[in-house]
């Protein structure tokens, strides 16, 4: 196995921290975005998002070529693509603003929480997207969970701004 697809599957060997490795791959997650957010706002965050998007699904796919999981636990690429996607509507609102993106931690926090509701529930098209059994669909399921997150946090902060 490819020592690269190693080091980008395991996000440079977080993946192997016991227990719950795709809590602590959500949490590694966490200071780089807010680093990225930093470096270059939202408009690097999303550059981040689809880069890291494909070189977890190269890496994925390397990593499980001929093995009977599909998915194994030390592969966590996929809970931090999900995981920046489920803080974009933060790196949004604050570089549209002007303003920290760390001032809305509440919104970080619900961020987190949701995604990781989503990744393991696995509701719907979620759970679908991991049923494929091929890399695309390892990377896909924490993509969609993170796009429900991301909705999530967006209803929150509309309620607790009143605006809905």
């Amino acid at each position: 196995m490819s020592r690269t697809a190693r080091l980008i599957g395991t996000v440079l060997g977080v993946g192997y921290v016991r227990p719950a490795p795709g809590t602590w791959g959500s949490l590694i997650a966490l200071p780089w975005a807010w680093l990225l957010h930093v470096l270059g706002g939202f408009p690097l965050l999303c550059l981040a998002v689809v880069a890291a998007f494909f070189k977890g699904w190269w890496a994925t796919g390397v990593m499980t070529k001929g093995a009977a999981d599909h998915d194994p636990s030390e592969i966590v690429v996929d809970e931090v693509v999900g995981q920046w996607i489920a803080l974009l509507p933060l790196s949004y609102a604050a570089w549209s603003m002007g303003i920290s993106v760390l001032v809305m931690w509440p919104g970080w926090i619900a961020a987190f929480v949701l995604f990781r509701l989503f990744d393991i529930w696995k509701p719907g098209p979620v759970g679908w997207a991991d049923r494929r059994a091929d890399a695309l669909g390892v990377m896909l399921d924490d993509v969609i969970a993170g796009v429900f997150a991301a909705l999530g946090v967006l209803v929150l902060a509309g309620l607790y701004h009143g605006v809905m």
